[in-house]
């Protein structure tokens, strides 16, 4: 085994569960695809998704808490964007391994 991977404790085990149950929803999948092309606003969003506004707003709060989204403000409304390219390797790494 390599040997970096001995030094993990139980905690940061946890941590990685917890951050890919944050993947496992529909929703915020769809949301975070869409954000790999590019900052969105809410609306775009909803528009695109076929989903209320306030829906995308409860998902997006929800991403920002776990620091996968972030937003900042363009004018009156709020654009959300992925926080690094850490998220997008994360989703198109899993989209490579189905498509196998």
């Amino acid at each position: 085994m390599n040997d970096s991977l001995k030094n993990i404790d139980d905690t940061t085990l946890i941590d990685l569960a917890d951050l890919f149950k944050v993947f496992a929803d529909s929703t915020r999948m769809r949301i975070m695809y869409r954000l790999l092309a590019g900052r969105m606003n809410v609306g775009d969003i909803a528009q695109a998704l076929d989903m209320s506004q306030s829906a995308i707003s409860h998902q997006l709060k929800y991403l920002k808490e776990v620091n996968l989204v972030k937003s900042k403000r363009d004018g009156k409304s709020m654009l959300y964007y992925l926080s690094d390219d850490h998220v997008k390797t994360i989703i198109q790494t899993g989209l490579e391994h189905i498509e196998e």
